[in-house]
């Protein structure tokens, strides 16, 4: 069964497009806080709703919580993020932000993360059917089902190790 041309062309075209979306958006926030896209995605979160549990963060950014744990801990290390014993339960932490956390936040620019959340969301039902089939498709031909998914960065990011 031969594809046309133009029609792979196409596919290949737009998921570059979306690589190069991610990468420049992660690169510009990185450039503008210092930070990378998803460590500025949790300070947004965070902006909106701490205190928070990393389990609520983790699913908020559709991510495990010892990947989250990870970020938190750099963020921590940036002096952007406190964690606390909760006074409600004393077996749990709180996320909050710093007042220079909240600085940074306030004015960071937009990242890739947070407008393919809220673009998904919006979508039909139907709509977001075939965006979920066609990735789980794109996922099936580059054989990546088993891989463990992490956080969007730039390449400048990875070449940083």
């Amino acid at each position: 069964m031969g594809r046309d041309a133009a029609a792979i062309s196409d596919v290949i075209d737009n998921l570059r497009r979306v690589f190069q979306v991610i990468n420049d958006s992660s690169r510009n926030a990185e450039q503008a806080t210092g930070l990378t896209g998803p460590q500025i995605w949790v300070l947004k979160i965070l902006a909106g709703d701490a205190p928070m549990r990393v389990s609520e963060l983790a699913r908020r950014m559709y991510l495990r919580p010892a990947t989250v744990v990870g970020i938190l801990d750099r963020l921590e290390g940036k002096g952007m993020v406190t964690r606390t014993r909760s006074q409600l339960d004393r077996r749990a932490v709180d996320l909050n932000l710093t007042d220079e956390g909240r600085a940074l936040v306030a004015t960071a620019p937009g990242i890739a993360q947070d407008m393919l959340v809220k673009g998904l969301d919006e979508l039909t039902d139907e709509q977001f059917a075939s965006v979920e089939e066609g990735m789980k498709q794109m996922a099936h031909l580059l054989g990546a089902e088993h891989l463990v998914p992490q956080p969007l960065h730039t390449e400048s990011r990875w070449a940083k190790g």
